[in-house]
């Protein structure tokens, strides 16, 4: 088995994917390796328990004050997060953006501030690939909670996302889109490459470490599934292992910046349901169809409303709750009985990157939340305007969700400030040669919109940068 590579990229999702897939049509010598199996269409049912246990990382938890708990939730399968989300592609605000150099000192080239102008030829470059379209095609229980909005005085607004004509709205993209209607990074920059011999593909690989010399990343030491141990040698490693698991195997590594781990952004999330007196059959949509906008900003409340979802009924049953706790016994039996005419709409939170990945002495990872009073009042503000959307739109009962996060930013961040950040600008660890960062874990602070799409346009340019080889690591290109 080969054993030497120009780039060896650890985690095949919003970022790794498409480093792997950039550099290897661009003649490189990729080695991609991931810790979850190789699964496609051909492999996704709507299963709920199976699909779970197959492409999601075990579910993970972070406590909260008053003993509730945040979920964690994030893909670990060819394709990552990608391969079982919702598709939504928002470019990041140029509010989002004037984050960025406050936070960890970020500037271009050139010395000035990131603004949209710097990512907008790598968001085109993605929206390209993944064929981003709008998406109008709204059902019943969208046109049912349009209604709730609209006598507020706001808009619903139609979401972009990476689908095309081949969605059938069958709600299972959670589960693995069926018709690969959905553009994961598995099935545009990963197949594409692999498909046609460009691309090494190495599932079920567990990286244990980064191996560095004198200061420089020589290569990755991996676990395959069978517990075999393999080392792999490159002129350069790119992690995107996942905002939760980077910094985790940079301590691993021994690198020991004061940045790693920290400023963990969590873009909180939580679902509200409304119980209507008809079948609104939200299971059965494109998740997510439209948005409310009027409160993205930080000053006009810090949240954005997405409409509709509803979880499947393992997930569903579960999480559901209301002002007098968790639904139990015959409460939660009607409302499960109920479940075709729940409409649930999404609430995201703007964050301030209070919370932080630490490993302990024994290894151990662990997830530190520490919301302030302002992010506090946003989580709630949410839920009462969602909670009224709903009532105004005609639903008998309301209930919600637990938080959790599935847009997690923010713990390597990149940055001109060692001392705020792990990167530079382009990516390379402050600390070690070679060694770069290529997932969400690069955004110096939590963006208002679903990140997949600027976690993409990162990943691109990080690609050009690597390609170009400004620093001679690479062997010329085939």
């Amino acid at each position: 088995m080969k054993d030497r590579f120009d780039v060896v990229v650890v985690g095949s999702g919003a970022g790794g994917g498409v480093v792997a897939g950039e550099l290897a049509q661009r003649g490189r010598d990729v080695l991609l390796l991931e810790a979850g199996p190789h699964l496609t269409a051909a492999d996704f049912v709507r299963w709920e328990a199976r699909a779970t246990h197959d492409l999601f990382w075990p579910l993970r938890l972070a406590p909260l004050p008053g003993g509730e708990m945040l979920a964690l939730l994030g893909g670990r399968c060819v394709g990552g997060t990608t391969t079982i989300n919702t598709k939504v592609a928002l470019r990041a605000h140029e509010r989002d953006l004037a984050k960025w150099h406050p936070a960890s000192g970020l500037t271009t080239e050139s010395g000035e501030p990131f603004t949209p102008a710097e990512l907008a030829p790598w968001y085109d470059r993605v929206e390209d690939v993944l064929g981003v379209r709008e998406r109008r095609d709204w059902t019943k229980s969208v046109r049912t909670v349009e209604a709730g909005f609209r006598s507020l005085g706001v808009e619903l607004e139609p979401v972009t996302a990476y689908t095309d004509a081949n969605c059938m709205r069958c709600g299972s993209c959670l589960q693995g889109c069926p018709t690969n209607a959905g553009k994961s990074t598995m099935n545009t920059y990963i197949h594409d490459a692999w498909a046609r011999g460009l691309l090494e593909l190495r599932a079920n690989a567990t990286v244990e470490r980064v191996l560095i010399e004198d200061g420089a990343a020589t290569g990755v030491e991996y676990l395959d599934a069978a517990g075999g141990r393999h080392t792999v040698r490159a002129g350069a490693v790119v992690v995107a292992a996942g905002t939760l698991n980077t910094p985790q195997l940079l301590l691993r590594s021994g690198l020991e910046g004061p940045a790693i781990g920290r400023n963990l952004g969590l873009h909180p999330v939580r679902l509200v349901y409304g119980l209507f007196d008809e079948p609104q059959d939200t299971h059965m949509v494109y998740p997510i169809t439209a948005h409310c906008m009027e409160h993205q900003h930080d000053e006009d409340g810090g949240f954005v409303i997405e409409a509709t979802t509803i979880q499947d009924p393992i997930s569903f049953a579960t999480t559901l709750c209301d002002e007098d706790g968790p639904f139990w016994g015959p409460r939660l039996t009607e409302a499960l009985r109920g479940f075709r005419r729940w409409v649930g709409v999404l609430a995201m939170v703007n964050d301030d990157n209070n919370a932080a990945v630490v490993v302990d002495e024994n290894g151990v990872e662990r997830f530190e939340v520490d919301f302030q009073p302002n992010e506090l009042e946003r989580i709630d503000s949410a839920l009462r305007f969602s909670r009224d959307v709903l009532e105004a739109a005609g639903a008998t009962q309301i209930a919600w969700s637990g938080l959790a996060s599935t847009h997690v930013q923010g713990t390597c961040r990149m940055g001109d400030d060692p001392a705020r950040s792990v990167v530079d600008r382009n990516c390379e660890s402050h600390d070690v040669k070679r060694l770069f960062v290529g997932d969400g874990s690069l955004v110096p602070r939590t963006l208002s919109v679903n990140p997949s799409l600027t976690i993409m346009a990162l990943a691109t340019r990080l690609a050009d940068h690597l390609d170009r080889d400004p620093g001679g690591y690479l062997a010329a290109s085939a």
